[in-house]
């Protein structure tokens, strides 16, 4: 399995960060995890290109995780590629209805197949995904990926505190990407701290930890970041960026 992080950023994206995006590769499949802005861009750069994503897949709906997706779904069409699955939690039907309501030339231009799930386990393009709920402002769900083909599961929290399902989730994983959207010194609820962080996934089996989610406010605090989860995971820990790729 190659997982290539096509956005690393947040809300208030970085010059060099998207918004949230993933990019899952193994076999003869390719999943995409989360669509925000910059997304559509970063993928047209990888080897794959847009035209053979085969599902989405969605931690949530806040824009930064899927403001890319109809302009996805349109380039696609323009190329040629006229059909895609798009997953995510309930809601995830009446947002992409809604977005083809405003643009309503492509909703017969377009095969889409849409399905929401819940936590638990289901499969999509060839990975079978373990989900658990978040801890959000907004309803959200964390992922689980195994693949025939690859040595070991990945993990992405989709945004979250701090939190033991997702812990528990990750337990055992090769890799886990955490939202890790502020220093310690910041006050904030609905995403959590390096060391909130830390202590959380403390005793866990998990192989490397990748911080992601990172808003403007960590910049020149990545070594400090790391240092403070190193508190208490064991771990190796490193700062996700944009167009790193990572083999399982």
């Amino acid at each position: 399995m190659r997982v290539t992080f096509l956005g690393t950023g947040s809300a208030m994206p970085a010059g060099d960060r998207n918004q949230t995006g993933l990019l899952l590769e193994a076999g003869e499949t390719t999943l995409l995890v989360d669509c925000g802005s910059g997304v559509l861009r970063a993928l047209a750069d990888t080897d794959a290109g847009y035209e053979a994503v085969d599902a989405v897949l969605l931690t949530h709906h806040h824009l930064d995780h899927v403001s890319d997706l109809f302009p996805l779904i349109k380039a696609r069409w323009l190329a040629g590629a006229e059909q895609l699955t798009v997953v995510g939690p309930e809601g995830t039907d009446a947002l992409v209805e809604g977005l083809f309501d405003v643009h309503d030339y492509l909703r017969d231009r377009v095969d889409l197949t849409l399905r929401e799930v819940t936590p638990g386990e289901f499969e999509l393009a060839g990975f079978d995904v373990e989900a658990v709920k978040t801890v959000h402002s907004m309803y959200c769900l964390a992922y689980r990926f195994t693949h025939p083909d690859a040595d070991g599961d990945f993990c992405f929290s989709g945004d979250s505190e701090a939190t033991g399902a997702v812990a528990d989730l990750a337990d055992g994983a090769r890799v886990l990407a955490h939202d890790c959207s502020f220093p310690d010194e910041i006050d904030v609820s609905n995403h959590p701290t390096p060391s909130a962080l830390g202590e959380t996934l403390a005793g866990r089996d998990i192989e490397q930890l990748y911080l992601t989610h990172l808003y403007p406010h960590t910049d020149g605090k990545h070594r400090e970041m790391v240092e403070s989860v190193r508190e208490a995971f064991d771990g190796e820990i490193r700062v996700a960026r944009d167009g790193a790729e990572v083999e399982i």
